[in-house]
């Protein structure tokens, strides 16, 4: 195929979600053609499953620039500036109209299963960067189809890849058995059936992050109106000064009141806490579960288990691609020094764009939460900067691409006395997402409560 046949064909973007069609809104500013692929039937499909979260970053800090200009001859106006979406409000009130302006550039319902270069996997050299790319669809009705691209922006996000139970990040023997008793998201106890799953019944809750703090404090409110409701915080290290966060001395208060929620719950006595376990095996008894750990400890019968150990990337459908990957935290080789989670909170992520992006086959990109790998410090605003570099970049704009357009606020959103004072990897590991995964306070609380990005 010639460079000028290419060069028509449209950028494939994967995910309907912030970044996703950030990045559509972001390729139409510089006169290129996306095309979004979204597996969901509607716009921010993962973000809806957090509908009911508040997010820690208000209105002003989760809307990108490229997006609002698309928007605006429609009359939309983005809400307060200054107040605080839930993902359902982020959802409704932002990502859907923003993809009914964009129309039949976005695809619902459109699978992405595979992305290889025309005629070449991945051992082939010859001519490899002149082909185009090949995009294999499975649509909602079960039909499969190709689709040629000029690049692939992947912001698919790792919402859909939870991490196991397991200590070794594999799934504890056991845990896919008893999954009709495991969950890994933040239970919405708003909801009747949800509700009733928990009521009356004794929970253990792995993981030390936002996510889990969040689940102790809506069990802990589930317990004063249900006798009997009490939880069993599972943490794989121990308790030490930053296990709450940074409580009132957080730089966003409603951020650190969650933690003192969770303290809350413990002190009160609606959750015990067991340190230092790291499960290996989930075994049945009757109809609940016994977690037991590396050192053999097995605790007491639970009826449920909510699992927020963070999230990985899906990397399954991109194997015929060349990427360059760090080998710890799955993310591009230049941007991984820069959001390694033992050395930064999301306050401290320098803004990157393309150049930390690139990978060894050239025209492939991932972004947003899928760009991050393993690690917990992204922000919705660092999204929109990366895919405005990239979109620079794929219109033949270098210095723009390479220029910062990228002021963080000087509270970030996980820096200073965040969740961790000095993360770990094995704090990483556990956390849930300081700044990727949504957090709400107590049911009934109408507070600015802290969450997602």
């Amino acid at each position: 195929m010639s460079e000028n046949t290419s060069a028509a064909l449209p950028i494939v973007v994967i995910g309907a979600g912030p970044i996703g069609l950030a990045a559509a809104a972001q390729l139409l500013d510089r006169g290129l053609e996306p095309l979004v692929l979204e597996a969901g039937q509607t716009a921010g499909a993962a973000v809806r499953e957090w509908s009911h979260v508040r997010l820690f970053s208000p209105w002003a800090e989760v809307t990108d620039p490229a997006a609002e200009k698309l928007l605006a001859p429609t009359g939309w106006v983005r809400p307060d500036g200054v107040a605080y979406p839930t993902g359902g409000d982020w959802a409704e009130q932002y990502l859907q109209p923003l993809a009914d302006v964009l129309g039949e550039r976005v695809r619902f319902g459109a699978r992405v299963t595979g992305v290889s270069r025309t005629g070449r996997d991945r051992v082939v050299d010859a001519d490899r960067d002149q082909q185009p790319f090949t995009v294999h669809i499975r649509y909602a009705d079960g039909h499969e189809a190709r689709i040629l691209a000029r690049a692939v922006i992947d912001a698919s996000g790792t919402w859909a890849t939870p991490s196991p139970l397991g200590g070794d990040g594999l799934p504890a023997l056991g845990e896919r058995a008893a999954a009709d008793h495991v969950t890994y998201r933040v239970p919405d106890l708003k909801d009747p059936a949800v509700r009733a799953r928990y009521a009356g019944k004794r929970t253990a809750i792995i993981g030390s992050g936002a996510s889990a703090f969040t689940a102790l404090a809506y069990l802990a409110d589930l317990a004063k109106e249900a006798p009997g409701t009490h939880a069993v915080w599972i943490l794989r290290r121990g308790i030490t000064g930053s296990t709450f966060g940074g409580g009132a001395s957080d730089q966003l208060p409603a951020r650190g009141a969650l933690g003192l929620a969770a303290k809350a719950a413990v002190d009160e006595g609606h959750a015990d806490v067991v340190t230092g376990f790291r499960t290996t095996v989930v075994e049945r008894s009757g109809d609940r579960l016994v977690l037991v750990g590396e050192d053999g400890r097995r605790l007491d019968p639970v009826d449920e288990v909510i699992g927020l150990t963070g999230f990985r990337p899906d990397l399954s459908f991109l194997d015929e691609l060349r990427l360059g990957l760090d080998e710890r935290l799955q993310a591009p080789v230049e941007l991984a020094p820069l959001i390694d989670p033992n050395v930064h909170s999301c306050g401290t992520v320098y803004p990157h764009g393309v150049k930390e992006l690139s990978h060894p086959e050239q025209g492939a990109y991932l972004v947003g939460m899928k760009s991050y790998g393993r690690a917990p410090t992204f922000l919705a605003m660092t999204g929109y900067e990366q895919v405005r570099s990239i979109a620079a970049a794929l219109a033949g704009d270098q210095e723009a691409a390479e220029r910062v357009e990228l002021t963080l606020p000087e509270t970030g959103v996980c820096g200073g006395a965040g969740l961790f004072d000095e993360p770990t990897a094995e704090q990483n590991e556990e956390s849930g997402g300081c700044c990727a995964t949504p957090a709400t306070l107590p049911i009934g609380d109408t507070t600015t409560a802290p969450g997602g990005c």
